[in-house]
């Protein structure tokens, strides 16, 4: 039997069940492989028997950082349904017009977002509402007690296919409707063994998670391939400057991702002066291109590894990497092409360009998106025979270093997406 993207965290419970897997901060509770897998199949025991959920439909969650994200990324992978989390950062008319076009079955709802919610819900049709933590939602029902009450054992599977949807990710241009980017089991397990093998993790490795996951940069930077490797992460709710570099320490996280805002806060911060990173491994900047000179500036006073990133989420969050040796030697780039990946930088033509010259990064392989949802104009516009077009310009220097410049950055706010970097 194929292996697919949902079967990690059921493997992981399998080989080492009583590993610690997640420390989720806000509720202070440490979870193993097992416990976490427990929950999956909790949820996607009660979403089928409860809400009739099928495989093919789609699920949405507007809420802050918590366990339910995990819950449903794994359980809804198990009976091929969809996950399609919402970015609590657009506006109400833009959630309006993702939730129509998605259609999920149901939606979950957590308290902080729940004026949204009410300011959208005449303009669009959900069956099936859920509340967490006790969110005053009229006609929901609390995912808490759903939880409880439901199986823990393994759901039946349907047949899948690594073509099968996993993840709708909604991301937007500088121009233009947000587009849903149709994530298959395929990718998202690529982009986890990618991670793995190309960047050195292993289960050793702990991270936390500081971005929102709504986005791929929270779910898939670090949460699958960590999980794939057997390590550990730590779940924050949201940033906080002060709170964040007091749990690296006490958690020993040794990969760390962020964007080069936050880099910059925490070099701001009255604690970083006295904060020992001598067990981290590597930070990693998303989100956004990393002035070198920050980067310097990290390595400077704190003598650690900083990398920069590039990746989207239709072709997946980590697409190059580097050593820890050229991270401060080649500063501005993003290093080299991850293991199962094919990339060119082309010209208005098509045709390679030379080392050195500027082009277009189009990019192939298993970690490659299945186009948009209902959107076949802009799938066709963007797969073509067998390469993502990006439309983000790069060149390669003469040591095959790829140094980008990016001609259409999405920012955290509008897009959603991390990193783009």
């Amino acid at each position: 039997m194929k292996m697919h993207a949902a079967d990690i965290l059921s493997k992981r419970a399998n080989l080492t069940p009583d590993r610690e897997a997640l420390y989720d901060l806000h509720t202070g509770r440490r979870y193993t492989f097992v416990e976490l897998n427990r929950r999956a199949n909790q949820v996607a025991n009660f979403l089928r028997e409860r809400f009739d959920l099928q495989k093919g439909d789609r699920v949405s969650i507007l809420a802050q950082n918590s366990l339910p994200f995990v819950d449903l990324l794994f359980g809804l992978g198990k009976i091929g349904a969809i996950f399609a989390p919402l970015n609590w950062r657009l506006t109400a008319r833009e959630l309006v017009y993702i939730v129509n076009d998605l259609q999920p079955k149901v939606l979950i709802c957590g308290p902080e977002f729940t004026p949204v919610l009410d300011e959208v819900c005449s303009q669009i049709n959900i069956d099936n509402l859920i509340s967490l933590e006790e969110a005053d939602i009229s006609g929901a029902e609390p995912y808490e007690s759903l939880l409880e009450q439901a199986s823990r054992s393994e759901p039946d599977r349907p047949p899948l296919d690594g073509e099968d949807p996993y993840c709708i990710l909604y991301t937007s241009g500088t121009t233009g409707r947000p587009k849903g980017a149709v994530l298959p089991h395929r990718q998202i397990l690529w982009n986890a063994i990618n991670t793995v093998i190309s960047w050195g993790l292993s289960e050793q490795d702990i991270s936390p998670i500081l971005t929102p996951m709504f986005h791929s940069g929270g779910l898939f930077v670090f949460l699958l391939p960590l999980f794939y490797a057997g390590g550990r992460i730590v779940l924050a709710r949201s940033f906080d400057p002060e709170e964040s570099l007091k749990v690296i320490v006490e958690e020993k996280c040794s990969v760390i991702l962020g964007v080069p805002t936050l880099f910059q806060v925490w070099m701001n911060s009255p604690a970083f002066a006295k904060t020992d990173f001598g067990h981290v491994h590597f930070f990693i900047s998303g989100g956004a291109p990393c002035p070198p000179s920050l980067i310097e500036a990290w390595s400077r006073t704190k003598g650690v590894t900083m990398r920069q990133g590039y990746g989207l989420t239709e072709v997946g969050v980590n697409c190059f990497a580097m050593t820890d040796k050229d991270a401060l030697r080649k500063a501005g780039s993003v290093g080299k092409p991850i293991f199962h990946s094919q990339m060119r930088l082309v010209d208005a033509e098509g045709s390679d360009v030379a080392v050195g010259d500027i082009g277009e990064l189009i990019i192939s392989g298993p970690h490659v998106c299945a186009g948009y949802w209902r959107n076949p104009e802009a799938t066709a516009d963007s797969l073509r025979n067998g390469w993502f077009h990006t439309g983000d310009m790069a060149r390669q220097d003469a040591e095959r270093y790829d140094h980008q410049r990016w001609r259409k950055y999405l920012c955290c706010r509008s897009g959603g997406d991390l990193p783009r970097t």
